[in-house]
């Protein structure tokens, strides 16, 4: 298995290249912060479903895209913090995407959330991505 500098970055171009495609299903090696990341997606509306496949030598993490009129929900994804360069924001430093209609997604301490839930919780945090 080779391994990757950046396995969220990963993770976020199979998504957004899966939905460009019109894939219905997307799957990628599992971990945490990725079960994470899906869960807020989903939370959100822009995937139908996720869910741990285990039955393989390693689990791996299924994505069921969202698609409506031959177009994907998510339109783009931008990988934000990256291992070379971390980028951290204050509760009141957290970005609006596309004015509101896009999600930002923090690993803060009370763990990986989105812009909006930050916001609420007066919470900081490394902001991974930004969502549209």
């Amino acid at each position: 298995m080779s391994q990757l500098s950046d396995p969220i970055a990963d993770f976020l171009t199979r998504l957004r290249n899966g939905g460009s495609a019109r894939k219905e299903e997307i799957t990628a090696p599992y971990s945490k912060i990725k079960a994470e990341i899906a869960r807020i997606l989903k939370q959100e509306g822009y995937i139908t479903n996720y869910e741990v496949d285990t039955t393989g030598k390693f689990p791996q993490i299924k994505v069921t895209t969202k698609n409506h009129n031959r177009t994907s929900a998510i339109t783009g994804i931008k990988r934000i913090s990256k291992p070379g360069l971390r980028k951290y924001v204050g509760a009141s430093e957290i970005p609006r995407v596309l004015g509101g209609m896009g999600i930002s997604i923090l690993s803060t301490p009370q763990g990986i959330i989105s812009g909006r839930e930050a916001k609420k919780q007066n919470v900081g945090g490394e902001l991974l991505a930004t969502v549209w």
